[in-house]
């Protein structure tokens, strides 16, 4: 059998600033106020993450009626409709909303052009929290597509005022090609003054399509639910390079391997280092003598957290074992 000769790590990968913060915010709550924090749907889409919070005392729940009275009750990163803003508001909950702020940035946008009298059409995928989230912002007057099949049948009340927003997680490239379908069909509709797919959905997304013509295999560490780790294994795949997605070092299998001399390792933006190290080890087991980290953009950004989250004694962030 051929062994893997070397690991390739793209980068960056991994955590995001968006999804750093959401982890911080549920950590900070449990430290300042207590077991249990409930946290509406899960805050990130990684099963790791969500297990660790778990066993510190947070309750993941999709009903608010799951939430007793005057409990500390958590948005996840993906965001809520204006709905469930209202009923969490009416039910006297402390609330922290974990939105991630590019996320809070499409619906602060959809407010303010629907107040302009404009329609919108949705880039994205059913049944995607975060797409729930955004459509949820208004009562009626945005449309879902999810594929340039779907611009040929959307059917706006009106098309003078049209808008075009997206989820922020999708592929890079299949968004541009349902945005250009609806720009045919739609000349007059307006786009995003920036595009709403997050920077770090670009990057992970740029930095696999480096990676994946020097590799004869590429491993995305993420969960299936996770919908930017399943567009890093689709473009490795586009591009000819086999690909699969794991949640853990655990789901390896040893054939993927077989013949493979160079392998590309990255990660989803919800997934913690800890399971790429996991993951780096057992490949190495395999028979990699040698990792490489490729050269790629160093990710700065940092979101604030939001107020009444500050700790006693200090103000240090208290994640880092997930980082």
């Amino acid at each position: 059998m051929i062994k893997p000769q070397e690991l390739l790590l793209a980068e960056p990968r991994g955590f995001c600033a968006g999804v750093d913060r959401a982890i911080e915010i549920v950590e900070r709550a449990l430290a300042k106020f207590g077991r249990p924090i409930y946290v509406r749907h899960e805050i990130v889409h990684n099963t790791y993450v969500v297990n660790d919070l778990k066993a510190k005392g947070a309750i993941f729940i999709e009903d608010l009626a799951e939430v007793p009275p005057g409990a500390t009750l958590v948005f996840s990163a993906h965001g809520v409709s204006r709905a469930v803003q209202a009923e969490a508001q009416a039910r006297g909950f402390r609330i922290f909303d974990a939105t991630c702020p590019l996320v809070t940035k499409v619906h602060v946008e959809v407010a303010k052009l629907h107040r302009e009298g404009y329609e919108f059409i949705m880039i994205g995928h059913k049944g995607h929290p975060e797409v729930e989230g955004t459509m949820g912002q208004l009562d009626s007057g945005i449309h879902l597509v999810e594929d340039v099949a779907d611009v040929a049948r959307v059917q706006p009340a009106q098309t003078e005022k049209l808008a075009v927003v997206t989820q922020t997680t999708l592929s890079v490239d299949d968004a541009a090609d349902i945005a250009a379908a609806v720009r045919a069909r739609f000349p007059k509709v307006r786009e995003p003054k920036q595009q709403d797919i997050c920077y770090a959905t670009q990057n992970r997304q740029d930095a696999v399509k480096l990676l994946s013509p020097q590799v004869d295999l590429v491993i995305v560490v993420g969960s299936p639910t996770s919908s930017n780790s399943n567009r890093l294994r689709e473009v490795a795949r586009k591009l000819g390079t086999e690909s699969y997605m794991v949640d853990s070092a655990d789901e390896l299998q040893p054939a993927w391997f077989e013949g493979k001399l160079r392998v590309g390792l990255t990660a989803g933006a919800s997934a913690p280092e800890i399971l790429v190290r996991q993951v780096v080890e057992r490949i190495k087991a395999l028979g990699a003598v040698s990792v490489r980290r490729m050269d790629g953009i160093a990710e700065t950004m940092k979101f604030p957290l939001p107020k009444g989250l500050k700790l006693e004694g200090g103000d240090e962030a208290p994640l880092a074992h997930l980082r």
